[in-house]
């Protein structure tokens, strides 16, 4: 998912690591300064579009690289979220590094997550313009509840629940799409998704160079 606002500076007091609210953390993560960038899949690749498999092994060294390497990328390319599919690993992981709307910023990884949506007469959909690392470019209003929870686990499989409000939740609820399968390109209509593919096609050259850009600046 691509990021609305703008990165937090140096030092935020105003964080939550895994849920849990953290006096300050510094704007590039500990994960991504470990980690590598990989290259992102674009809709219409297969792996976007069918449901992704549980992780079983949990505490391997294969897998907190890959947690690494899912934040420089999502880093590298400005992103507020990046499922494991979106490097063309198929696997139910996500991670994030997202603000919600009252600026509290949110960061982690979670595996296995379960969606949980309040009851349809309870909800409040908001429309608000979303954005997505696998279609380059492009941006369109999707309507979202805005509120959300998901269930899972951390990497050494212990239980984690995450709460989100506003763009937060907006993040969780695109991130756990992208592991059943879908992008926000199911959710539009026929008018609006072909407007998206036209942004994408307009811009994706640029895009690409500005990732290339950024990428090049944490070269190993």
């Amino acid at each position: 998912m691509s990021v609305r606002h703008e990165r937090p500076g140096p030092v935020d007091r105003r964080v939550r690591v895994q849920g849990r609210p953290v006096d300050s953390y510094p704007a590039l993560s500990p994960e991504a300064e470990r980690g590598s960038v990989r290259r992102v899949t674009e809709a219409g690749e297969e792996i976007l579009h069918r449901p992704c498999r549980e992780v079983t092994e949990f505490g391997t060294p294969e897998l907190s690289a890959l947690i690494d390497d899912m934040f420089l990328t999502m880093h590298v390319a400005e992103g507020a979220g990046l499922a494991a599919n979106q490097v063309d690993v198929d696997l139910r992981l996500f991670v994030y590094d997202c603000p919600d709307d009252d600026g509290i910023r949110h960061v982690g990884h979670i595996l296995n997550p379960v969606l949980e949506l309040p009851e349809p007469g309870d909800r409040r959909l908001v429309d608000d313009v979303e954005g997505c690392l696998s279609v380059p470019g492009a941006a369109m209003a999707v309507p979202r509840t805005d509120h959300a929870v998901v269930r899972g686990f951390d990497q050494d499989g212990k239980p984690l629940v995450i709460e989100g409000t506003g763009y937060f939740a907006r993040c969780l609820q695109h991130e756990s799409d992208h592991l059943d399968g879908h992008t926000y390109l199911d959710r539009l209509s026929k008018r609006d998704r072909r407007d998206a593919l036209r942004q994408t096609a307009d811009r994706r050259e640029t895009v690409f160079a500005q990732r290339a850009a950024r990428a090049a600046t944490f070269a190993r």
